[in-house]
């Protein structure tokens, strides 16, 4: 099975890079993030504070998670619930950061992740898949952008769904998420040590797909050739 890890901080493209690419190989998309935010999304409904490490590790066994794969992309499943829309708040974006700090949830979570890549050729993005969640995989790639360039691509997403925030709010979330997961005691946010880094400051998606794909391919084609 071929893993391509895609890391990187919060707004970065990620999400929609990893989701193009895998369509492109004819891979499956994993939006790790995604079960992140679901965990902080269940925290906030229950009335516990994401940072609570007593809280939020006694939530886990009442937590169904389920992803399913539609024409129009991944799906996450809360309890039965679609809450792919749902999860896609800055309020829920900082939950996950809260959450993803404790060691229980990411225990929880990893076996999960790593299944679904021993079952299937995967494009799997997050904060930590190339250092620890899939420290094997083929190709890693740290995608990365200013935090500027970053607050006004999430501003813009969240004006198209329909739930604006001030850029100014925006801005300061992708920040404070930067420095929560960059100096977190667990699996912070960093590039693996063979990972290469691109960055897409000023680029547009095309030209960011265009140089992902050719980074992808640059790693695959030089592996089968050795």
């Amino acid at each position: 099975m071929i893993a391509i890890a895609i890391d990187g901080p919060s707004g970065a493209g990620k999400s929609t890079l990893a989701r193009a690419a895998a369509g492109r190989y004819g891979y499956t998309y994993l939006d790790t993030g995604a079960l992140y935010r679901s965990i902080g999304l269940f925290a906030l409904r229950s009335g516990i504070r994401p940072e609570d490490r007593e809280g939020v590790p006694a939530l886990l066994p009442k937590l169904e998670l389920r992803l399913t794969h539609e024409a129009d992309g991944q799906h996450v499943f809360l309890c039965g619930e679609d809450v792919s829309a749902a999860i896609r708040t800055p309020e829920v974006s900082l939950a996950a950061s809260g959450v993803s700090a404790q060691g229980p949830v990411r225990s929880y979570l990893l076996e999960l992740q790593r299944e679904i890549a021993r079952r299937q050729n995967v494009v799997m993005d997050g904060r930590d898949i190339g250092t620890v969640i899939l420290p094997d995989a083929q190709v890693k790639i740290f995608l990365t952008a200013s935090s500027e360039e970053r607050a006004r691509r999430r501003y813009e997403e969240l004006c198209q769904r329909g739930t604006p925030a001030p850029y100014e709010e925006v801005l300061a979330d992708v920040i404070r998420r930067d420095r929560e997961d960059s100096t977190r005691e667990l699996a912070p946010l960093a590039p693996a040590a063979d990972a290469v880094l691109l960055d897409t400051t000023g680029l547009s998606f095309e030209e960011s797909f265009q140089a992902l794909c050719a980074l992808i391919e640059a790693r695959l084609n030089g592996r089968a050739a050795k």
